[in-house]
């Protein structure tokens, strides 16, 4: 995303998670704390891994007290251990228990998308391949998941469904078959006036051929192919488009599979099966 797309959607999701959970107010701070204290607070790691969220945490108090600092020790995509201090704060202290719980959520989510990516990466980075999220995300914080895939060393896809043209099993089964569904796609663009990418996705041998028959795509994705096969159809392609694996990847699947020859493999386990990482914001005495 482009820098100013993405601020404007950090500012956003921060407002709205900010109205979710301080509603009316933060009544137990509110009753507690004088409202002109101020603390000092740090962000201590407790699982080793690779960090996420730094930059969203540094925005979240600097909207809270335009008066904050905030000091950072391991940016985003750093590798982190047990016992690291990620970042230090010093904010007015009412508001910093009101982003608490917001940053924690966030980064450890984060955290863990991120570690996880980087596990795959590892996999397979001798290996001419690029490992690629999906859109299996959850909803309306999808740029937080893609940003963390990218801290952790693997890539995007398409954002949403708006910026890639992707045909699968559904859309082809839907309008008829894939010859009538590239076709369509080019009219698409050439009425609307669009040129972006195309994916199809096959499903066996057979559908593979028809698209080779076809062409006029960029990319043909192997959904759910055996190995023996999914190299068989990489031979078969031989370079005249892009491929890519799609289907059931995991961790110890992934370099069996980059070993086929293909230039992609998505991953939707990146997003959806990913473990958040143990962070705690601790306020000093």
């Amino acid at each position: 995303m482009e820098n100013s797309f993405f601020e404007s959607y950090l500012d956003q999701f921060i407002e709205a998670a900010l109205k979710e959970d301080v509603g009316s107010g933060d009544i137990t701070s509110e009753a507690c704390i004088p409202a002109d204290a101020r603390c000092e607070a740090k962000l201590l790691v407790k699982d080793p891994g690779v960090l996420a969220g730094v930059q969203l945490a540094q925005r979240t108090f600097e909207m809270l007290d335009a008066q904050s600092q905030f000091e950072t020790y391991f940016p985003d995509g750093s590798d982190v251990s047990v016992g690291d201090i990620a970042f230090r704060v010093e904010c007015n202290a009412r508001k910093l228990l009101m982003g608490e719980r917001l940053v924690l959520n966030a980064m450890q989510r984060m955290s863990g998308i991120a570690t996880l990516s980087n596990q795959f990466k590892f996999e397979v980075e001798d290996l001419p391949v690029t490992i690629l999220d999906t859109r299996k995300t959850t909803p309306l914080i999808r740029f937080l998941e893609k940003w963390a895939v990218k801290l952790g060393g693997c890539d995007n896809y398409r954002f949403g469904l708006y910026d890639w043209f992707m045909i699968k099993d559904n859309h082809i089964d839907a309008c008829g078959g894939i010859r009538q569904a590239i076709e369509r796609i080019h009219a698409y663009q050439q009425e609307k006036g669009i040129q972006h990418g195309i994916t199809v996705e096959v499903r066996n041998l057979m559908e593979l051929y028809e698209v080779l028959k076809v062409g006029q795509i960029n990319r043909i994705m192997l959904d759910n192919f055996e190995i023996p096969l999914m190299r068989e159809a990489v031979d078969i392609i031989n370079k005249q488009y892009e491929t890519e694996a799609s289907g059931g990847v995991n961790i110890h699947t992934v370099r069996q599979i980059a070993k086929t020859g293909v230039d992609f493999i998505s991953v939707g386990a990146l997003t959806h099966s990913a473990t958040s990482l143990d962070l705690s914001l601790k306020i000093q005495k």
